[in-house]
């Protein structure tokens, strides 16, 4: 959505940051501080589509991933910044005459994978070598959670996981912020990534072990996105709503991507397919991810929203 305004160096850049040194075009995050405006109107479009949760514009926004662009100390402003954007655009929809029907609408605060993994070594010739600590990667998700929850946000969404343990940090940061600041806990929705055919994440963890790996932090939800497409996402879906005692959400990419990097996938296949999922029991909260405009996300909730979401499972004490 962002790519469609076709923004120059400039349009990043804004006046504040006119004399960086740095390349700034690609840092999308940095749009909630040099053009609101595009973010603010983003949102609204998916809430016109008929989106309940949308996400802030905060997927790089920690001190790790800001570092390709010598923006670490931005990383606290941004997150607050993206948080009242979103906020703003909820408020001023469901003031509009086009949201005077909706009730309400939430703001997930996005946690990204950041652009660094403590799984995994980046140097081939040196499987034990880490570029990042689990400490550096757990502060720079706890001031990222602290810009959240200034900001506003109503959700905490710890999302596209690809390596575990950098999401186990970004747990550990939201616990130890609400332990240090006794502030009341923001429900948290986990969502990983399934990287291809094989069922397992990046760092190479099935789904059934991934979901293990995460429940101690008793999350709304735990979910799937991105990497695949609907029609391969399917089956760890299915897998997934079986194993969960919470919600289950999934917002698959439309399709996969063509040999440009774009998707393919019209809204209305999109729709059909997680309309099956809920059919079926599968799901409780769905959306899109990469490639799923605003015309998806209307297909998704006109096909589910009158269809009963799935029943959470009589769990038995062990």
């Amino acid at each position: 959505m962002i790519q469609r305004h076709k923004l120059t160096e400039a349009d990043y850049r804004g006046e504040r940051f006119k004399d960086w040194p740095t390349d700034v075009k690609g840092n999308n995050d940095l749009l909630s501080i040099t053009r609101p405006d595009i973010i603010k109107g983003i949102h609204k479009q998916y809430l016109a589509a008929g989106a309940d949760i949308i996400e802030t514009n905060t997927f790089n926004s920690q001190a790790v991933s800001l570092a390709d662009y010598e923006m670490q100390s931005l990383a606290y402003e941004l997150n607050v910044a993206s948080a009242k954007v979103a906020k703003e655009a909820i408020a001023e929809f469901l003031a509009s005459p086009e949201g005077k029907d909706r009730k309400a609408a939430w703001v997930a605060g996005a946690i990204g994978p950041m652009s660094k993994t403590l799984s995994l070594s980046p140097d081939v010739n040196n499987p034990g070598y880490r570029a990042v600590t689990f400490d550096e990667v757990a502060n720079a998700y706890y001031e990222q959670v602290k810009g959240l929850v200034d900001g506003g946000v109503d959700l905490l969404l710890i999302e596209t996981i690809f390596d575990t343990l950098n999401a186990k940090a970004a747990i550990y940061a939201i616990k130890k912020f609400y332990h240090d600041t006794k502030l009341p806990e923001l429900p948290i929705m986990i969502s990983g990534t399934i990287t291809d055919a094989s069922g397992r994440t990046l760092s190479g963890q099935t789904l059934e072990a991934f979901y293990i790996s995460m429940m101690h932090a008793k999350p709304l939800s735990i979910g799937l996105n991105c990497a695949l497409g609907a029609h391969e996402m399917r089956p760890h879906i299915e897998e997934l709503s079986q194993l969960a005692s919470c919600y289950v959400s999934a917002y698959p990419n439309a399709g996969l991507p063509n040999a440009m990097g774009e998707y393919d996938e019209h809204p209305e296949d999109t729709g059909h397919y997680l309309e099956e999922w809920a059919k079926e029991g599968f799901v409780n909260i769905v959306g899109g991810c990469c490639g799923t405009t605003p015309e998806h996300i209307k297909h998704i909730a006109d096909h589910v929203k009158t269809i009963k979401p799935r029943e959470l499972p009589m769990v038995e004490e062990a």
